[in-house]
């Protein structure tokens, strides 16, 4: 059977409903996108590279406008609030941030003061930011001791905790997070993904992960979305994914015969409940 789910009953944190982005007025790519994060969840959106997976976070967060995108159909929420036509700094002083796909680290910058940036939105003091800097190198202790390093000089992994860090000075409830394992070792992404675990137990942020490791954003995440073509073709809860042999075969690597096109496979339906 396929392992896509039904509408879950209660109101969702986050609600993405039905929603088409297009490009420059002519490029459609997002097609009829519904997905949901319930408060303190984390939720992997899986899939191959252009996919739609950053689209999504995009339309999410507000930031289509400056790549000349725009969502033309559907509906965005966040705490029962429609969100679709708020800017970007009035969703993160709502508490949704994103953290962008490939670092974006203010090169010229030391660690600290990126860290810093992530508090422009706030009110806050000179000492609860110290605190809120002491809260993120317990997080990070790696960025305690590079913390007067310029960041373009620091690794990958550095740049990735510095980014993270950065969101979590917005004190934010719900983190967008784009593609965190990319560019960077084994070692370093398991790190990562025990971080975010780490911050969704102790802080209870909720999280909406997109990432292309699906074997390690499975083993993290509560659920699952799989988009291909712009389009959500499964979901379901992690565990049931990566137990789904369509999946095991089209995104795990473990396939028991000749290599298919997924669209060929009998368990492949796409959800006609989101295309109304």
């Amino acid at each position: 059977m396929s392992a896509v789910s039904k509408p879950e009953s209660q109101q969702a944190y986050l609600g993405v409903s039905n929603i088409e982005v297009i490009y420059d007025h002519v490029i459609l790519v997002l097609k009829g996108v519904s997905l949901s994060v319930q408060e303190g969840k984390i939720v992997a959106l899986l899939g191959a590279n252009g996919a739609g997976k950053t689209t999504t976070l995009k339309a999410i967060s507000n930031l289509l406008r400056a790549e000349r995108g725009e969502v033309t159909k559907g509906t965005i929420e966040f705490r029962g609030r429609r969100v679709d036509r708020l800017s970007p700094d009035e969703l993160v002083r709502l508490g949704v941030v994103q953290v962008m796909e490939g670092r974006h680290c203010f090169a010229h910058l030391t660690v600290e003061e990126n860290l810093l940036t992530g508090a422009y939105t706030r009110t806050a003091g000179r000492a609860q930011l110290k605190q809120d800097l002491e809260r993120v190198y317990g997080y990070f202790p790696q960025l305690r001791e590079r913390r007067r390093a310029l960041a373009g000089y620091t690794s990958g992994g550095e740049q990735q905790m510095t980014a993270l860090g950065r969101a979590l000075m917005a004190r934010p409830s719900m983190i967008l997070l784009d593609e965190p394992s990319m560019g960077l070792a084994p070692q370093i992404v398991e790190e990562i993904f025990e971080i975010v675990s780490s911050l969704n137990q102790k802080e209870e942020v909720s999280f909406l992960l997109a990432e292309q490791n699906t074997h390690v954003a499975l083993r993290y995440a509560d659920h699952g979305y799989i988009l291909e073509n712009g389009r959500v073709v499964m979901d379901g809860a992690a565990a049931e994914l990566a137990a789904n042999e369509d999946v095991k075969e089209f995104y795990l690597g473990i396939s028991s015969g000749a290599r298919r096109s997924f669209k060929d496979v009998k368990h492949y339906r796409r959800r006609k409940r989101w295309l109304a």
